[in-house]
């Protein structure tokens, strides 16, 4: 088989594929290892499709496929210099951004998160509820700073972290600023941990974040603090974080941390990124794509 295939660099595609049916032809018995080939390679993509389909690795993966999409578009269309470098990215960049380089493998994530519902409007819809559901974390935060609870909660966005969800005690609860100070009661089985705030409930309790390197926190600063400044790095959650020592009020966003903010402008970040930058986003996106439309039907 390994003969006939090196026949130069003029061979293309479809010679390779009539010279692979020939040698099964001439072979049958390399036919049943094909078979066997085939069905391990499909067995591997299901297994790696379960493991990763409920973590930050899948949206990652799609974030890829669609970088791929567009590599072989470029490749059909003889865009030349796109497809040198999206070719040269695939080739080196991949294993750089996803080994060193937290913040580039964030935005290979939200490629492939799920903006569906923004493109068709359906955000102005829960608008309001995602208001609501912020001043009831806006009141739990400030209720647990005046008794000087510790406090760590996580808001998801666009980049899902269900491997984060997985490690918590599962509740799927409605919000209400009471179920949340009594999570982190003391000495309660839940109240060591994050909380994680999912599709407008509470998904879980006691969940385990990635922490910060030394070098991206003050040393005065504990573990949820630099847990809250880990999760805002490795994904686009915002989390929102109450001292046990001092009862102040930080929020943790895109690996930064904002310490000791007051009720209304914890309230005006929270609105600020997870309605109003998503809905300028969605406005522009919207725009876009009426002008296409409108352009295709013009130039029909």
């Amino acid at each position: 088989m390994g003969s006939n295939f090196v026949n130069g660099p003029a061979m293309n595609l479809a010679d390779i594929i009539t010279l692979y049916a020939q040698e099964l032809y001439a072979n049958p018995s390399r036919f049943i290892l094909l078979i066997i080939d085939i069905s391990l390679v499909i067995l591997i993509f299901i297994k790696l499709f379960k493991i990763v389909k409920d973590s930050r690795a899948w949206q990652l993966l799609k974030g890829i496929t669609l970088i791929i999409i567009v590599m072989a578009l470029s490749s059909a269309l003889h865009l030349t210099i796109l497809n040198y470098i999206l070719t040269s990215f695939m080739t080196y960049g991949v294993v750089l951004v996803v080994l060193f380089q937290p913040e580039l493998r964030r935005s290979l994530e939200e490629l492939g998160s799920n903006k569906l519902t923004r493109f068709f409007g359906l955000d102005k819809d829960i608008e309001a509820k995602t208001k609501e559901e912020i001043y009831k974390v806006a009141i739990a935060a400030f209720e647990l700073s005046r008794e000087r609870t510790g406090a760590l909660i996580v808001l998801e966005r666009d980049i899902e972290i269900k491997d984060i969800i997985s490690t918590g005690v599962a509740l799927d609860a409605e919000i209400s600023p009471q179920l949340l100070v009594n999570i982190f009661v003391p000495k309660t089985p839940l109240h060591d941990g994050a909380v994680v705030i999912s599709g407008g409930r509470i998904k879980a309790a006691a969940c385990m974040l990635p922490l910060a390197g030394d070098k991206d926190i003050a040393r005065e600063l504990g573990t949820r603090h630099r847990a809250a400044i880990g999760i805002s790095k490795e994904s686009d959650a915002i989390a929102v974080v109450v001292s046990e020592e001092t009862g102040k009020v930080s929020i943790a966003k895109d690996g930064v941390l904002i310490a000791d903010v007051k009720e209304e402008t914890l309230k005006k970040i929270l609105i600020s990124n997870l309605i109003t930058k998503r809905n300028i986003s969605q406005t522009a996106k919207t725009r876009n794509a009426v002008k296409e439309k409108l352009k295709e039907k013009k130039e029909n």
